[in-house]
């Protein structure tokens, strides 16, 4: 078993007052592992990181072209996003698409992460709704798989539910893992989420950006995916998030955080992917670490490369907007 490897620190005055350790991996074309360090065999929970994966079944079904989903709407069904109003609007018209209220969803409910959004609710006099949780869309997805595979829509989230099960076959096709002898737990959506090697998620996010080894139209259906995720990167997080930023700034770059400090990406024009745990959860390491990865590629053009180390040291303000210090990559 490999020994974490130093992903990110944090600095004040000078001197260095925080320091997160972790794993990464980066795979390439033909699966070859261009890079690694730290325990990539140690099986983790990817959480919102593979949205996108989850959102694969929704393609192929025919149940994205059935509804007439739009970029935004497939964007949204990948997304951990701020419940800010575009949002919440996008997710209302996925149910009014599929003829169900708002009480179909089974992801629960919680206020906004964005703070302006989360203030106009609470002046409104309103309590947040399931429309508002970051799972929104993709729960809107998922109920819009059972519909198309004819099932019950109610109980989505349970293991053993078809929605699940299709799920499930996809992500074990994806890592090369049996999904039936991992560990598997609850997400904070409710959702099944299952423990995996962050050296096979790697390898997912790489057959998922390039195609090999996969069915044509498992293959095409991740191109959609990534063109609307790439068409609106907005949908996938909000203001003033990392994930829509750093897709705006370098639109062929693909990103997507995971809670406990996870982060994937992959570069679909080079056919690479990448997985970082962050081994004390703090999203603020994997974050600075996979920019920094992502800038260490021999992929880009100098513009992109360092538009992504801009985000791999980050300037710490504190509440009068005096620099105190900052983050960066140790990578």
């Amino acid at each position: 078993m490999s020994a974490d490897v130093p992903l990110a620190e944090v600095t004040r005055g000078g001197f260095v007052e925080s320091r997160h350790a972790g794993a990464f991996a980066i795979v390439g074309p033909g699966g070859a592992m261009l890079r690694a360090g730290g325990d990539i065999e140690r099986p983790i929970y990817p959480r919102s990181a593979i949205k996108a994966m989850q959102c694969l079944p929704l393609i192929e079904s025919g149940a994205a072209e059935r509804f007439g989903f739009d970029e935004g709407e497939i964007a949204l069904a990948c997304a951990s996003h701020g419940g800010e109003p575009v949002h919440v609007d996008t997710a209302r018209a996925m149910l009014v698409k599929l003829s169900l209220a708002e009480d179909a969803l089974e992801c629960g409910a919680h206020w906004p992460s964005e703070a302006r959004a989360a203030r106009d609710l609470a002046k409104r006099g309103e309590a947040p709704g399931p429309l508002h949780n970051n799972c929104s869309g993709k729960h809107a997805g998922m109920l819009a798989l059972a519909l198309a595979l004819g099932v019950p829509h109610r109980g989505y989230v349970d293991r053993a539910h078809p929605v699940q099960r299709r799920i499930a076959s996809t992500l074990g096709a994806l890592t090369g893992s049996d999904l039936d002898a991992a560990p598997c737990g609850i997400d904070g959506c409710s959702v099944p989420t299952w423990a995996l090697p962050l050296a096979e998620l790697a390898r997912a996010f790489q057959r998922f950006a390039s195609g090999e080894g996969l069915a044509p139209e498992r293959a095409a259906a991740a191109q959609r995916i990534i063109a609307a995720v790439r068409a609106q990167p907005f949908m996938v997080a909000g203001s003033k998030r990392f994930c829509t930023d750093l897709m705006r700034a370098v639109p062929r770059a693909f990103v997507k955080t995971g809670a406990e400090g996870v982060f994937c990406a992959a570069v679909p024009h080079a056919g690479i992917g990448i997985a970082v745990k962050c081994r004390d959860g703090a999203s603020r390491a994997a974050e600075t670490a996979i920019a920094s990865l992502l800038a260490g590629l021999d992929v880009w053009t100098e513009e992109e490369r360092r538009e992504l180390l801009g985000f791999a040291a980050v300037k710490i303000r504190n509440w009068r907007n005096l620099e105190t210090g900052e983050i960066h990559s140790l990578l």
